[in-house]
Order: C-alpha cells, then structure tokens, then sequence
C-alpha cells in the first residue's frame, strides 16, 4: 500500500453521518463527475449482496449524472483488508453500472466499535494498490456547493406500446414487448431525433427562448469529468455548442436560496425529425400481411420521467446524448424488467416519482406500483427498504407520493396552502426575533403548518374557538408532513367526531363550547389515529419545570403542541432553555387573533412570538391560580 501526503476526500456531509452501527455492513458512495474528484455527496446502504441486483436498483434510484464512486465497509479486522474488501467492491459495482474497470475509486473502511472512518483511493481501481487519505474536507454549504454551478434537467415522455400476439401461444407478448422497446430505444438513439430544451421557471418574464438539439447517442460511457465547453461553431448558430447555463435564471437573477426546490430546470421534450430530405423520391405503399391464426392486440402504457444533474458548464448536446437518453433507455429496460412476468395476468401500472427526502443532496427516483394502496404492506415494505437504504427515519412518512417533487410548483414556492379556499398562513414564526434567553438551546417544531386562527373562513368563533382552531393547526402539520390527507375539520365536523365516538351528547353538535386537551386528544385518535402524550401542571408557575421534556419532545417528535386549561388555549411551536440557569421562553402561536391574515400584522402583534413565564415588567404570561394541560401529539410510526 502506497502512502501519499497529499491525498484528501471532500464531504459534503457531516462526518457523524459516516457512522454505519455495529454490524458489518456496505454503504455505496455517491459521487458526481461534475464534482472535483474523491467529492462525497451522500450514503445509501447496500441491500444486496449480489452487484447486479444491486446495480439494477441503483440505477433507478440515482439519478444521471450522479454514480457510484467508491464503498464504505464496517468492518473488526484488520483496516487494510477492509479498504481492499470495499474497493473491490465500487470497483466490481462501477464495472456493470458503467462499463468501467479502471477508474480512481474511493474505500472507506469503519471500525465498528471505535466508529472512526479511514479512507484510502485505489490507483486506476487496482484492488491491490491504494493509498490513504490524509485529509477529509468538510464542505461548510453543501447545497451551495451542489446547486450554484448545477441544473436539473427533466424529461417526461408517455409511449403505448401495441403488442400483437397470437392466442394460442400468449408467451409470445413477451417477445412483442421486448422488440417494442428496443424499436423504441432505437428511435431515442437515431441522430435524427430532436429534443426541444426550454426553461420551466414560470416566475421569470425575461426567459430564454427554447433550443433545438439533435439527438443521438455519442458515447454511452463517456467521462462526464473531462467535457469541456464546445468551441464556438463558425458557420453559423447551432443550439448543441450552447451550455446548460443558456437556462440559468439563478445566475442572472441574483443570489436565490441553494436547494433542490430553487434549482434552475430544463425540461426536455423528445421529437421524431420527419422533415429529413429522403435520398430517393419514393411512392407510398400499402403492403397487407394476413395472419394465420387469431390474433390479439395490446397496448402497453409507459410513463418514462428522467430527471438528471448537470453542471451549468455543459455542452446542450452532451447533456441528451450522456444523461437523457440514457436515462429514457434505463427506465424502458427497467420497467420491462418489472411488467414482463405478470404482462397478460396483471399488467402492473409502474411509475416514477422523484424525491428530495432531508439529508440527501440529491434527488431520488422511485418506481411505484399504483395498483397497490400507499397504505398497503407491499407498498409500505418498498418503503421501509428505501428508508433503510437513504439513512431516513422510520417513524415520518418521506417517500410517499405526496411527497414527491411537485414541478408545477418548484419555481413558484411560497406561503401555499392545501387548504381548499383561500390560503392560510404557514409557518409564521420563521424569521421572529430571539427569544431573550442567554445561553439557551432552541427546540423548534419540524416541519410546516397553517395558522387557523379566530375569525377565519367567516366563521364567529370568538371567545370559545382557541382550542378549535390550535387543533386545527395541529391537523395541518400532520397534513403537510403527509401523514394523512384529510382536510383540516370545521368545527362543526370536530363535534361530530366527539359525539360519534360518545365523549358528548348531540346536543354540543352547533354549540359554543368549549374543548380542552384530552378531547383534542380524543379528535386526533379518531380522524387520524394519532396518540398523545399529556402534561398536567396544577399552576402556570409550574410551566418553565417542563421546559426540558418540552424540549425532548420538539427534538423527537417535533410536532406542535396544545397548552389548554385555565382560561385560554395556545400552540406552542418551541422552547428556548438554558439547562444550566433555568432561563426558559416559550414560542407561542395565539389561536386569539382576529386580523387579517397579514404576516407582518401577525408578527409584530406579537400573536406569533416568544413569551417568557414572567416577563420584564413582573406580569405573568400563564396564570399562577389556573392548571394546564399540555397535549404532545406522537408521531405514527409509519413510513
């Protein structure tokens, strides 16, 4: 083993990440050949022993223009053994996703009771000659790092397939299918396909015009490292010796936010170039071929989405030819791989969805058989294998089809609701003042939910709806984390559910009173199936004691919670604590308010804000002669 001072990898993740437990196991790491070389962008587990399964589920998970650049091993025995044992296996993996076999690769090895990750790279992928790093660069702004130079470009194309085949021997619509599809990838390779490239960035009015490509494929296992910028064309404009960043609204725009949901998109659309001028002048003939036999017909729906990551520097023309096509070509063979066994009995409705799940830089795509509920246990266990393989929680639903990447939406994000109607306000507290606690640690609520407030939607609830509409709220989040997709109950529908499972009479169906935090809980279970955890406090003085659970809650659970008891509800969104002095605020959201839905209104109202127990002039925010309960809504463990 060679050993070379100046060998450093780059991180585009905390290095806490790299711990893989305590079992021997294998990560892939994911690279791109956009990056500087040895640049690590995410993890994903290995689910297989066997490289070519393995292969084939990496091939539709990552998308163009993100690879496999090395393996990650948990290993006891000697670290050497390790590198080599992980870099045989990126080596052995990259030889069947990309043809490759002499190619820099990255090994890692992890002690597993230590947890300390060593890295080493092999020379042109030789199993026995590999050099330690000495160097592992964390990158301070990895989204910066992947999106300011990067774009995204998409391409949707539906084909129905007709297949012919004879009834007596239905085996042969396999054999239809299969010269179906390698017709279709013909075509997609033909150098006189077109693809029209065009920005999908619906906020900007000074968009460039869209731009021609010819396609064709020019080299299947092209380095995407080494292309540079096309030399400028002499004889006149042609669309290929322009850059992916004749589409970037971001760099003429200003500096946006780095994320996948600010990216700069293109989108491809594939045409069939018929106005070719023929060699020959030809008349048109009609050919009639007889079958022999009965003969049935077909037709196959296919529903290709590809999404790829390019660098902004590169040419229109490789980006077709080295990550559309062959994406469009990978998702042909992928979904005939799936819907031949079952073509004729079947006939499995499979369809791609792209994810941007937290802690992976890059989007993911996902096959979804839509016959099957998302609520069903085939689809959960797809799920739950797809967690494990991204390093994703079990108890948060991630990768369901709700949340997949909505492009319609992408480059118009804002204060949207999924409330029907009109739109509520979302997520009023980001951007607050400090809470005034020195030296404190902040526990926020994750994820997005809508302020329901007094007065809403036209309805009178002032001086008894609080606990309604902070119930409402809590409904929200639970909707927008997509746990469920119920629409958030009136108060009218809240009685109703209280009456239906016996807490009240038909009588409170219209009435004007009041609920406190074990109905909520009642309302939760029932609507949602969602279980809470309750505080009791005799006084408010009581309050900043719970400041620590509270804290756990919001760091595990993460969802909003109800104060209710003595005379007012609220929603609490965090805690700000300072363990050692004792010094709490509390981040209420008051359900009082009766404005507009104005942030500015809401926030310098302080109807949004932090609230100390005692604030500076001596006056108590809750009430020392009145209880409380505290409802912490759970989590579901469900994915």
């Amino acid at each position: 083993m060679a050993d070379h001072s100046n060998r450093s990898v780059r991180l585009l993740f905390h290095r806490k990440h790299l711990h893989t437990g305590s079992n021997p196991s294998t990560h892939w790491l994911i690279g791109s050949p956009f990056f500087p070389p040895l640049t690590i962008a995410s993890l994903l587990h290995s689910s297989s022993s066997d490289l070519h399964n393995e292969s084939d589920q990496l091939r539709s998970l990552i998308p163009k223009g993100f690879e496999v650049i090395g393996a990650l091993a948990s290993r006891n025995d000697v670290v050497e053994d390790g590198a080599r044992d992980a870099i045989e296996a990126a080596r052995g993996l990259r030889k069947i996703m990309y043809g490759e076999k002499d190619r820099e690769v990255v090994g890692a090895v992890a002690g597993s009771g230590s947890g300390e990750v060593k890295f080493f790279v092999s020379e042109n992928g030789n199993v026995k000659r590999f050099e330690a790093v000495t160097e592992i660069i964390e990158e301070d702004n990895s989204e910066r790092f992947v999106w300011e130079n990067g774009c995204l470009l998409r391409c949707e194309l539906p084909i129905k397939l007709p297949l012919y085949y004879p009834v007596r021997n239905p085996k042969d619509v396999e054999k239809a299918y299969v010269q179906a599809t390698e017709a279709v990838i013909a075509k997609l390779r033909d150098p006189q396909a077109v693809y029209i490239l065009e920005s999908v960035n619906k906020s900007s009015l000074d968009l460039p015009p869209p731009a021609v490509v010819q396609g064709g494929e020019l080299d299947f296992h092209v380095d995407l490292s080494k292309i540079r910028p096309l030399a400028a064309i002499d004889d006149g404009f042609d669309a290929s010796s322009l850059l992916c960043s004749y589409f970037s609204v971001n760099s003429k725009a200003g500096s946006p936010a780095f994320s996948i949901e600010n990216a700069d998109i293109i989108q491809v659309s594939v045409l069939s170039n018929s106005l070719v001028p023929s060699s020959a002048s030809v008349a048109p003939v009609a050919e009639y071929l007889p079958v022999q036999e009965e003969t049935r017909l077909l037709f196959i729906d296919i529903k290709l989405d590809v999404l790829c990551y390019a660098s902004k520097v590169l040419p229109l023309r490789h980006a077709i030819s080295s990550l559309i096509i062959p994406g469009l070509v990978d998702q042909l063979n992928i979904l005939q791989n799936s819907m031949l066994p079952n073509l004729l009995t079947q006939h499995p409705q499979l369809k791609p969805y792209h994810f941007s799940p937290p802690g992976v830089l890059h989007p993911i795509t996902v096959f979804y058989e839509l016959s099957f509920g998302e609520t069903e246990m085939k689809q959960v266990e797809v799920r739950r294998s797809l967690h494990l393989r991204l390093g994703l929680p079990y108890d948060r639903p991630l990768l369901r089809i709700a949340n997949a990447l909505d492009f319609s939406k992408l480059r118009n994000s804002g204060n949207v609701s999924l409330q029907k109607g009109p739109s509520l306000p979302r997520d009023v507290h980001i951007g607050i003042p400090s809470s005034g606690v020195t030296g404190g640690t902040v526990s926020l609520v994750q994820g997005s939910y809508e302020y329901f407030h007094y007065l809403q939607d036209g309805f009178n609830d002032s001086g008894w709806g609080c606990a309604y509409r902070s119930l409402q709220t809590i409904i929200s989040w639970f909707r927008l984390q997509n746990y469920s997709s119920i629409e958030v109950p009136s108060h009218r529908e809240i009685q109703q559910s209280l009456v239906e499972i016996g807490d009240k009479d038909p009588s409170f169906i219209g009435s004007r009173e009041w609920i406190g935090a074990i109905e909520l809980s009642f309302v939760l279970d029932k609507l949602l199936g969602v279980t809470c955890k309750v505080i009791n406090v005799r006084s408010g003085s009581e309050l900043p004691e719970k400041c620590r659970e509270l804290a756990l809650h919001f760091e595990n659970q993460g969802t909003p919670v109800m104060i209710g008891g003595g005379v007012l509800a609220y929603t609490l969104l965090g805690v700000d604590y300072n363990d050692a002095s004792g010094d709490c605020a509390f981040l209420i959201l008051d359900p009082h308010y009766t404005g507009t839905d104005d942030l500015k209104k809401i926030v310098n109202g302080g109807w949004c804000g932090w609230k100390k127990a005692v604030d500076n002039k001596g006056k108590n925010f809750f009430l020392h002669d009145k209880f409380y309960n505290l409802l912490l809504p759970q989590r579901p463990n469900m994915v």
